[in-house]
């Protein structure tokens, strides 16, 4: 089973539980998540850099949120250090073949719509 669709663009939110905006920023999506999807045909994926210690509740925190979109772990932290990232939240949009287009590090109120917008621009490349 392919985790990650191909040929669509792709938004990867690098979060933990512990990080207040990380979960601000996802809710925020969340929110938003299905009136995106019904305007463009993309991916998202939060990806979880809690530890071992933490990463048992990750599963029960995205069920209790009901956050819909897909949520990975990366424990060991590989994903994120390959992707050069080093606070979280932290964002990018690869487009359809895989490009990197955009990245945002943090997270303030409002961010969710210039991720729209550049996930939009994307999208009609």
């Amino acid at each position: 089973m392919d985790v990650i669709s191909p040929g669509k663009p792709i938004v990867i939110s690098f979060w933990a539980t512990w990080c207040n905006p990380c979960v601000e920023e996802l809710e925020a999506v969340a929110h938003l998540y299905e009136t995106w999807q019904g305007e463009i045909d993309f991916e998202f994926v939060a990806i979880s850099i809690d530890d071992s210690r933490s990463a048992a509740k990750v599963k029960s925190f995205v069920q209790g949120k009901g956050w819909t979109f897909k949520v990975l772990l990366d424990q060991n932290q590989d994903a994120m250090k390959a992707m050069n990232v080093s606070l979280v939240p932290f964002t990018f949009i690869l487009n359809s073949a895989g490009v990197v287009k955009y990245r945002h590090s943090g997270y303030i109120n409002g961010d969710e719509q210039t991720l729209f917008k550049e996930l939009k621009k994307i999208s009609n490349e």
